[in-house]
């Protein structure tokens, strides 16, 4: 039966090229079913007792002129860690015929979504029963992933693309700015991108179907033990209050070092998400591009080396360390260590560039911090779109400038995600010469 379901999805699935895009999309709940322990925060104690709102996983499916299939996974998650996110995509192959270039799958990295597996476990105090459920709840998400992407796909239609960037100021540089002196500061400090990047998708009929829209800024306005989306998850329900029957689909940028200020109430985390709402709203009513019904698409994961391991002495004096995790960490690697178990020395890293008519989007892995999308920008235009915390969210991804300053984004926080060091200074190098190949293989000219 499951075999016979497959084929008549494919069947329905199998690309015609025609004029112009077809465009479909897919939501399904992703909230866990009873206490689950949250992602994000090291200080959390127990379980969630409850939520503010579901979570959720939102497919946006196109097919250009050519038979060109993409799609878009969005997900109020605190990100994919890659051995998920490689069975996802494998599934996707396998069922849809889609490679890595034409898959995104990107997390809002909320603060107050689930734990997964393989993911930040040196953080959380969990014991075999809390794991199993995790465990079982990562596989289940797994199943509704691929699910969804195949019921965008089925509900492919004509229709039409436009973008434009909008704008919003509610994120701060939180390596340059004192969260507890912002009220006493005239003025803000540190590199910031306020852009709010859209995509409309309208059907043949002049239905709005779908809203596509990012920011760079941390989900990070809620601590709390009840599940939500944070801003975004707000801002999503705002637009499709406003829009009924739309699906609002919401991205996350360049938010590594970005911090949504003041924080920590729930009326912040619903002003935040009007906000953003509005800035979309804005752009909606002003005119927008029109994208030409034409697709291309790169993809590549390059090997971006680590810094050499730490020593024995190294690793007992973390043990001293007065944050549990670092404790963790340290006691983990000195085991393999003591048990003779190399350490990693690079990382596969994940970047990709879609061209959807004269609209480039670049997306990359982990916690991209905020000077990526600036560079992109200088080089390639103020228009281009950036994602970060993309297919495999493995840790923060510092610019050169934060790599020598160091502090959480350029050093601790890589122990936080169980790597066995900091990254090598070659890094931001060698991820702006991808970013230079990936643009020559789908014609786009940079500066």
């Amino acid at each position: 039966m499951k075999k016979l379901l497959w084929i008549a999805v494919l069947l329905v699935c199998s690309p015609v090229a025609g004029k112009g895009w077809k465009a479909g999309v897919a939501k399904v709940v992703i909230t866990p079913e009873g206490p689950l322990w949250q992602a994000g925060y090291a200080s959390r104690t127990h379980a969630s007792d409850g939520k503010l709102h579901d979570l959720w996983a939102k497919a946006l499916a196109l097919e250009d002129e050519n038979g060109k299939r993409l799609v878009l996974v969005t997900t109020d998650m605190l990100g994919f860690p890659k051995a998920m996110s490689d069975r996802i995509r494998e599934q996707l192959k396998k069922t849809l015929g889609l490679d890595k270039s034409q898959i995104i799958l990107n997390s809002s990295h909320t603060h107050s979504g689930p734990v997964l597996y393989d993911a930040l476990q040196d953080i959380y105090p969990l014991n075999a029963t809390e794991q199993a459920r995790i465990d079982a709840y990562s596989r289940k998400l797994e199943t509704q992933i691929t699910a969804l992407v195949a019921t965008a796909m089925a509900d492919l239609e004509p229709a039409e693309l436009f973008a434009r960037n909008g704008v919003t100021r509610f994120q701060v540089n939180r390596r340059n700015n004192k969260e507890g002196a912002l009220r006493e500061q005239t003025e803000l400090k540190g590199p910031n991108d306020y852009a709010v990047p859209v995509i409309k998708v309208v059907t043949a009929t002049g239905k709005l179907k779908a809203i596509t829209f990012g920011y760079a800024c941390h989900p990070t306005v809620l601590d709390l033990y009840q599940f939500s989306g944070d801003y975004p998850g707000f801002a999503q329900i705002e637009l499709e209050k406003t829009f009924p029957g739309t699906t609002a689909l919401f991205f996350q940028g360049g938010a590594g070092d970005q911090n949504p200020l003041p924080r920590r109430t729930i009326p912040l985390a619903k002003q935040y998400g009007r906000e953003l709402a509005a800035a979309v709203e804005c752009v909606l009513e002003e005119p927008m591009r029109p994208l030409a019904a034409q697709a291309k698409t790169a993809y590549s994961e390059i090997e971006l080396p680590l810094s050499p391991p730490p020593t024995e002495a190294d690793l007992k004096k973390t043990q001293q360390d007065e944050a549990p995790y670092m404790r963790k960490w340290a006691t983990r690697l000195l085991t393999e260590k003591q048990q003779g178990k190399s350490f990693r020395s690079s990382y596969p890293y994940p970047m990709q560039l879609w061209q959807l008519g004269d609209q480039p989007i670049f997306s990359f892995g982990g916690e991209l911090v905020i000077a990526y999308t600036i560079a992109c920008k200088q080089r390639f235009g103020q228009d281009v779109f950036v994602m970060g915390y993309s297919n495999d969210v493995m840790g923060y991804i510092p610019s050169a400038t934060i790599l020598t300053e160091g502090g959480y984004e350029g050093a601790s926080s890589q122990m936080v995600y169980g790597l066995p060091s900091t990254w090598d200074a070659r890094v931001p190098d060698l991820i702006q010469q991808e970013i230079t190949r990936l643009a020559a293989q789908v014609g786009l000219a940079g500066k």
